[in-house]
């Protein structure tokens, strides 16, 4: 079984697209725990507004099981409805998962994350202090520019038109990173500020993908 153990910026291991994002926000250290190679392939971030369309909640599962189904890498906090909902999802499957908590490291690993752990296919990552035991909304939006800025590629399902998901979206467009969105009316504003269709993404966060 892996052991926790902490990253800090001097150590060669660092993921370097913290710091090419995040710049000097970038954490000072990171607790680990499993094999801290699943970065390494390229994950895809995902992301959806706690208020999502019944409709995109369905597109969502159906992407879901898609890369699920695909092994593909996925990075998030799983925190919303939708998000906590394609985590069952993608556990239920063999890719590689990362999973960051708004909170400092679990102190107890939760039960649905002990065997793929084990497996050598789970990664968490925490950018808190062990301190920080209660997610708060703070702790959440860093949480998340943390995710995205460690993602190869950012799917949000959905962005509430000026709530904290499309600031996210607008930041990580402004990286340079490929944003993709789920096609559908409500996403409208994510694909005005420079989303790309998500109904491309699948042969990219493919093992073999591009």
């Amino acid at each position: 079984m892996f052991t926790p153990f902490l990253l800090t910026r001097a150590d060669l291991r660092y993921p370097p697209l913290l710091v090419a994002h995040l710049a000097a926000q970038a954490p000072a250290a990171i607790t680990v725990l499993g094999d801290l190679a699943l970065l390494d392939r390229r994950p895809l971030a995902l992301f959806c507004s706690s208020r999502c369309p019944g409709s995109l909640i369905v597109q969502a599962s159906d992407l879901a099981h898609a890369l699920r189904d695909a092994g593909a890498a996925v990075i998030g906090g799983f925190h919303t409805p939708v998000e906590r909902a394609c985590l069952e999802i993608l556990l239920a499957g063999a890719g590689p998962l990362i999973v960051c908590p708004a909170r400092g490291m679990y102190r107890s690993v939760p039960v649905e994350f002990r065997k793929p752990l084990a497996d050598g296919r789970l990664l968490l990552l925490s950018p808190f202090k062990e301190t920080e035991r209660r997610v708060t909304a703070e702790l959440a939006v860093y949480r998340n520019r943390f995710v995205a800025a460690s993602a190869d590629r950012v799917l949000f399902g959905h962005a509430v038109s000026g709530g904290r998901t499309e600031a996210l979206a607008r930041e990580v467009l402004g990286w340079g990173k490929p944003v993709y969105a789920l096609a559908h009316p409500a996403n409208a504003s994510l694909f005005a500020l420079g989303a790309l269709d998500a109904s491309g993404l699948l042969a990219a966060t493919s093992p073999s993908g591009g």
